[in-house]
């Protein structure tokens, strides 16, 4: 039942001159050199590059389907026009401009290959690169889970269907709604967006349950003092004990987002 891969290990060996129309299919580089090389057209398909140097080299149209790079230093590196579906970076220096010019077309292969990165990047303590690659992964995982369950291309249809797809659509609404709260643990300034809606909703309630309506002063007083009812710094009597409950649980939850960004931000640095 089990066969040979036939993988071939080759250690140790550079590239000092222009390669073009070549194929590498299923090798394992171990310490790969090559400097302000040109690689044009070459098959790299399943290829893992072990402590490779490859520095201000330029790919066209290379194809690196299912290659994993380990350990490795890509700085400096162009890549145009070269197929990076199912590839994965570990601890490996490449340039950010990777993620412009390298995902892949589906949106499914496209959050692979961004998390890949932005777990790489996290590795090697890169952290605006890292931002970078979560801005991209979060943007793929709504278009994937938006198409998952109302786009009618062929693969979706058959790979989501009946109870999976309304599955789908639950992730999406989800998804959809921790963004517009705080971005999907990634924007202080949606979260802050969605503190001043608690805010104004404080404030009507107040103005409209405990005060007079037809008063603009009570708008005005009502959105005054709605920071320290939020806070907890003041609770008027008047409030009901289950009201009050409520803003407690909302601050708790707001104040939860809040560290968890800036555990997040401390993290990546």
């Amino acid at each position: 039942m089990l066969k040979d891969s036939g993988r071939e290990k080759l250690p140790d060996k550079k590239f000092d001159s222009p390669v073009s129309d070549e194929r590498f299919i299923n090798k394992l580089f171990e310490r790969l050199v090559a400097l302000k090389v040109e690689f044009k057209n070459i098959d790299f398909r399943y290829c893992i590059f072990d402590a490779a140097y490859l520095r201000n080299c330029t790919f066209e149209e290379c194809d690196f389907t299912g290659c994993r790079f380990i350990n490795s230093n890509l700085a400096g590196c162009s890549f145009n026009g070269c197929t990076f579906d199912y590839t994965s970076f570990d601890k490996t220096h490449v340039d950010n401009d990777i993620l412009d010019v390298g995902c892949p077309g589906p949106e499914n292969l496209k959050l692979k290959f961004a998390r890949s990165l932005r777990m790489n990047y996290q590795q090697i303590g890169d952290a605006k690169s890292a931002n970078k690659a979560i801005s991209i992964e979060l943007q793929a995982t709504e278009d994937h889970l938006h198409k998952a369950w109302k786009s009618k291309e062929s693969y979706y249809r058959k790979k989501y269907k009946g109870l999976e797809r309304v599955k789908t659509y639950g992730e999406w609404l989800e998804f959809k709604l921790l963004d517009l709260i705080w971005g999907n643990g990634e924007s202080i300034w949606k979260l802050c967006r969605a503190v001043l809606v608690v805010l104004l909703l404080i404030t009507c309630v107040h103005a409209i349950g405990f005060g007079d309506p037809s008063l603009v002063k009570s708008y005005v007083d009502a959105l005054l003092i709605s920071p320290q009812i939020f806070l907890g710094a003041l609770k008027p009597q008047v409030y009901p004990m289950p009201y009050l409950t409520a803003i407690f649980l909302i601050r708790l939850i707001m104040f939860g987002f809040f560290m968890s960004i800036i555990i997040k931000r401390f993290n990546r640095r």
